[in-house]
């Protein structure tokens, strides 16, 4: 594409500290908190409810246009008084917008006022706090920085116990659904697992007859508090900075083993996933989730001749497209168009990775691009399918492309917080997505159609 536009048109990517608050509300007691005017609160929680379908509480220091000039610090302190009051959170994690990182507010020394003002002999909820304004960066870095700041602040302030045979898990930003996968692997590899952040049911709760203030579940302090005398962290993602890797931070505070890999997203990366859980654990992968592997396998026999040589454009947050990436490559397609909004310059060497010896052609890599540009290269492309979260859909329908579902934000389908994306149950699920959005292609392209004969 020539650059005959310098303004983004329809982003591919979410702002920061949406990223932030999905992040702290993955920990138990915790209160997302927004420095910053009331609108971004209203914005971020429509997009949150929509995808999830459940409520979400967002605080906001609700700062105006008097704020802008005289600085939010008051506001700040009286939010924080406000929500202690209303909710008794064990934890506050406090997000920065574009309006408060561009007016300057020193947001840790309106914090160290306020622990010394109101918080006397370390009484109150644990603060936290994470710079995001959205010109910083995506979506996913907000929710990076938020996971990294609160093992910082809450892991990082204490000394190192005993070691333990557990395992810190920070799978990025994935399903509920996908994080109850990993608690199963928990449970059937006898291996106590501390997952940060936990969304399983603080944003896929079941039906409650009252609603809670701070709806249940999510990683506990004590877990976080913990991690740093846990035997090994597991990270996801080829992406991740040393800047914002948890695992990394507790390696080099503390020494904890940090294995840093793939999301495991089809059988390769998951093969590495559970060969991780087979070594410290000390046990076998249960013979049940062997038999998961070998029925994948031979789904993929039966539906090769669907897919091979289908040409795919995936797009999203990086590692979830790099995931994507390596699935598509074992099942014989071919992605042709691997597209971001984000831009930290890894994507292309973690695309690279996972597709070396398998595919021929090195699929276009684009970061930091939005949805024009990815219908511009789609249509040179004329791809038989699309991956990606709902924004996609008008490029789906103008090039008349099925669109399969996976990642966030998904508005127009119901259910994106049950999609199972990791393990080779989730690359099951995957496949017979995929396989069956061609084959109904096929059907719907048909001149008199065709079915079971």
């Amino acid at each position: 594409m020539s650059g005959e536009y310098v303004s983004t048109t329809n982003a591919c990517k979410l702002c920061t500290p949406i990223g932030a608050c999905l992040a702290f509300r993955g920990i138990e007691g915790a209160v997302p908190f927004l420095h910053g005017s009331q609108g971004c609160a209203t914005y971020m929680r429509r997009y949150i409810i929509s995808h999830f379908g459940e409520p979400i509480d967002i605080a906001s220091s609700s700062l105006g246009e008097k704020h802008a000039v005289f600085g939010g610090g008051p506001n700040l302190k009286q939010g924080i008084i406000n929500v202690i009051k209303k909710y008794r959170p064990s934890l506050i994690g406090i997000a920065t917008t574009c309006l408060t990182e561009t007016i300057g507010d020193d947001v840790p020394m309106i914090m160290d006022e306020f622990k010394r003002e109101f918080l006397h002999e370390g009484l109150g909820p644990i603060l936290v706090h994470a710079s995001t304004p959205s010109y910083q960066g995506t979506h996913m870095e907000g929710f990076r920085l938020a996971t990294r700041v609160a093992v910082e602040t809450v892991a990082g302030s204490r000394p190192r116990e005993v070691a333990k045979k557990g395992l810190n898990v920070f799978p990025g930003f994935l399903s509920p659904q996908d994080i109850r996968y990993l608690k199963e692997l928990s449970r059937d590899f006898e291996l106590p697992m501390t997952i940060l952040p936990d969304i399983s049911q603080t944003l896929d709760a079941p039906i409650l007859r009252e609603y809670p203030k701070i709806p249940r579940g999510g990683t506990s302090i004590e877990s976080i508090q913990g991690m740093a005398s846990n035997c090994a962290s597991v990270e996801f993602g080829f992406t991740v900075t040393d800047e914002l890797s948890s695992a990394h931070f507790l390696e080099e505070r503390f020494k904890v083993k940090a294995f840093r890999m793939g999301t495991p997203i089809g059988i390769r990366e998951s093969d590495r996933f559970f060969a991780i859980l087979e070594a410290i654990s000390g046990r076998p992968t249960p013979p049940w989730h062997k038999d998961e592997r070998d029925r994948l396998i031979d789904s993929m026999v039966d539906g090769h001749k669907y897919m091979f040589g289908k040409k795919v454009v995936v797009y999203g947050e990086e590692d979830l497209v790099t995931g994507i990436t390596s699935f598509l490559a074992e099942i014989g397609a071919r992605p042709v168009l691997c597209a971001t909004g984000g831009k930290s310059g890894g994507l292309k060497e973690a695309i690279k990775k996972v597709t070396d010896g398998i595919l021929d052609t090195m699929p276009h890599v684009v970061e930091d691009c939005d949805f024009w540009e990815i219908e511009g290269l789609s249509k040179e492309l004329c791809p038989d399918l699309i991956m990606g979260h709902s924004k996609g859909y008008k490029i789906a329908r103008a090039l008349d492309v099925p669109l399969v579902r996976i990642g966030f934000p998904i508005h127009d389908r119901l259910g994106g917080q049950r999609i199972l994306h990791i393990g080779y149950r989730g690359a099951q699920m995957l496949f017979d997505r995929v396989v069956n959005a061609i084959i109904g292609k096929r059907q719907r392209d048909s001149v008199v159609g065709y079915g079971y004969f």
